[in-house]
């Protein structure tokens, strides 16, 4: 897989995460939760991962409704921080 179209996917499965565990990215990002370059490695860190092939099954098992991320994630501490509370 190229690593563009890799880029993509985990791009993808940050935001369904955030979704799931209730987290706005963009609220983050506009109230300065999170920044900018934070989320932008947390797609790296995500592309690094080796748990990060469960993570769709995870979100599907918990109905994309979970208070938090897996234990494995390693951004989980970012979406934390991302979550108006």
């Amino acid at each position: 897989m190229g690593f563009l179209k890799k880029l993509d996917q985990h791009s993808d499965l940050i935001g369904s995460m955030a979704e799931t565990v209730h987290a706005d990215l963009a609220e983050a990002l506009m109230f300065g939760r999170i920044q900018g370059q934070e989320l932008r490695n947390a797609v790296l860190v995500c592309m690094g991962c080796e748990g990060s092939g469960d993570c769709r099954n995870w979100m599907d098992a918990h109905g994309h409704d979970a208070d938090t991320p897996p234990a494995y994630c390693r951004n989980s501490g970012m979406l934390a921080r991302a979550k108006s509370h």
